[in-house]
């Protein structure tokens, strides 16, 4: 399988004048192995670091399981990009806990993330170019997703509640970081992960798919 053939993840995966089920959110999202990519790592890292209180074994945990997740796709001829992203993200992670001597700090690279990805939709927004109707525009071009009435508030909406979900992220977590409630972050993180996520994938193709009205 090529790269141009990989299947398109997240917001990108969403089809419009699709009926959305659950196995297309499931692809949307990796499959069942995606779901077990993404969560156990920080799965890992909580109940270590639960277990044991120890920084080491706590960050080393989930840069394991990302080496195995690799080397296990590796052996199957499976697309490694999503595992070397991943496990890049989580390296990373721990290098920057291991230097600074803080669980906590394992975090900071998700905060930098969801601020970033905050700050993308809120200036889209302002820019009146809703960032969901600029990704729908490069799926499904044949709509005016930015001009069209209905489409451009099914867009303008969806980017709101993503916005709206990064920020929610930040205003909950940031607390606990500062805290030092190490525990309680990666078990909201887990929470607020790819359950939430998917959760909004569902609800951006629902606004998309009832809005969708391509040019004949």
């Amino acid at each position: 399988m090529t790269e141009g053939n990989l299947p398109k993840r997240g917001i990108a995966a969403i089809v419009p004048d699709e009926a959305p089920t659950a196995d297309a959110l499931f692809g949307a999202i990796g499959g069942v192995r995606g779901i077990i990519e993404s969560l156990t790592p920080g799965l890992m890292f909580l109940v270590v670091f639960t277990v044991t209180g120890q920084l080491l074994p706590s960050v080393v945990a989930p840069v394991a399981v990302a080496v195995l997740a690799l080397i296990v796709r590796l052996v199957q001829r499976l697309p490694v990009l999503p595992a070397v992203s991943g496990g890049v993200g989580i390296a990373l992670s721990a290098g920057l806990a291991l230097w600074t001597g803080r669980a906590a700090d394992n975090f900071i690279g998700g905060f930098v993330i969801n601020s970033i990805s905050l700050l993308a939709f809120v200036i889209s927004l302002l820019v009146r170019k809703p960032l969901v109707g600029v990704i729908a525009k490069l799926i499904a071009p044949q709509t005016e997703w930015l001009t069209a009435a209905a489409p451009r508030r099914a867009v303008t909406i969806a980017s709101v509640l993503w916005a709206v979900f990064f920020a929610l992220r930040l205003s909950i977590q940031v607390p606990l970081y500062f805290a030092n409630l190490t525990a309680a972050l990666a078990a909201t993180k887990l929470i607020m992960g790819l359950p939430l996520y998917a959760s909004m994938l569902w609800v951006t193709w629902m606004l998309l798919r009832s809005s969708h009205t391509p040019k004949l």
